[in-house]
């Protein structure tokens, strides 16, 4: 059963099954563990993270591409849901038609990118995407009329998954079943199924063949592989993918804004936990985002709880300032990618073969 489900593709380290299950159960229980809005939307952002980060792998991991046009993948999803719902008001079948639309836009577009950039190799295949990744940041911000511009898109949910919206008269495990547990459910679920659903991806003959290409794309080419078809393929299905993380996103925040959505730093980050966590696997985005956005969240508050007992070391309480945690957070990760070069993934399962 669970050879099925996880298509072959086993952890291959106590250490790192740990890990997974201990994450797993943080995602599902999140709402039933924690009171307030931030642990919520933590758990809910790491969901969303998880499966734009792993989509992103499918391109970087196992195509070995580097695109900076992911996150405008990202943005088509999270902007399509948006606009949907604003002119056709909040209904299911908004969001279903904004989710299908979108997907259907991010196919064509990365189709197209993919044809024409792919041809050329490298650094140059960055550069293009990259390019155009800016130009859509900028058509967001200038069709104000429809995006909103820079002030971006607030729009409303159906009832049933608004917070007023009780499901239940009476509180389960001390909490309320309201219209936002459901979207964080609805969050969760989907990010186990895309998750499962690329593993079966990565694992099938597709998978391989994609692994090949990245390998020895010569060889490949030489025994009846079409490098280009694989590589426009994944494209279209990583894009896919992303858009629906920008989809599940827009629904968590109601809310869709260019720096939150389509800036430079949403690229940066993805590019970031990938490595952190380690390419090749879709193991990795799990972990690497977990501990990302934990620590993007947590860290100066850590930090800021620590400043009184070192307020007696004047050296100290500089070093730990809470307005620092930037400085830490940056040298931690450094220090991340130092020790695991291969990601926290490939180091646990180098660990487990006996190869360090």
């Amino acid at each position: 059963m669970f050879n099925q489900v996880l298509s072959g593709d086993f952890p291959r380290s106590r250490l790192l099954s740990v890990l997974l299950v201990v994450i797993f159960l943080y995602l599902g229980t999140a709402p039933f563990l924690f009171s307030g809005v931030r642990p919520i939307n933590v758990a809910a952002t790491t969901c969303v993270f998880i499966v734009l980060v792993a989509s992103f792998d499918l391109l970087l991991g196992y195509c070995g591409v580097v695109s900076f046009a992911h996150a405008m993948f990202y943005g088509i999803g999270a902007y399509g849901t948006a606009i949907a719902i604003s002119r056709m008001g909040p209904t299911w079948s908004a969001i279903a038609l904004g989710t299908l639309g979108s997907v259907a836009v991010s196919v064509v577009v990365a189709l197209l990118i993919a044809l024409i950039s792919l041809r050329v190799k490298a650094i140059f295949y960055s550069m293009m995407t990259l390019a155009i990744s800016a130009a859509f940041g900028a058509l967001v911000t200038r069709m104000s009329d429809i995006t909103g511009g820079d002030d971006g898109l607030n729009f409303r949910l159906p009832e049933s998954l608004t917070p007023s919206f009780r499901f239940f008269d009476h509180d389960i495990l001390a909490t309320t079943i309201n219209g936002k547990v459901a979207v964080y459910y609805i969050i969760f679920f989907s990010t186990v199924i895309l998750v499962f659903a690329m593993l079966r991806i990565v694992n099938s003959r597709f998978g391989r063949v994609m692994e090949a290409i990245r390998e020895n794309e010569f060889r490949a080419e030489a025994i009846g592989y079409h490098a280009l078809t694989y590589r426009v393929t994944v494209n279209c299905v990583a894009a896919a993918i992303a858009t629906c993380g920008g989809v599940l996103m827009a629904l968590w925040l109601q809310y869709v804004g260019p720096q939150s959505i389509v800036g430079f730093d949403v690229v940066l980050n993805i590019l970031l936990m990938a490595v952190i966590g380690g390419l090749g696997t879709i193991y990795g985005p799990i972990v690497g985002v977990a501990l990302f956005v934990i620590a993007e969240n947590y860290l100066q508050s850590l930090m800021t709880s620590l400043a009184p007992s070192l307020a007696s070391h004047v050296l100290m309480a500089r070093l730990f300032d809470p307005d620092r945690w930037l400085l830490w957070f940056g040298i931690a990760f450094v220090l991340s990618v130092y020790f695991f070069p291969s990601g926290i993934v490939g180091k646990l399962r180098a660990s487990k073969r006996g190869l360090l």
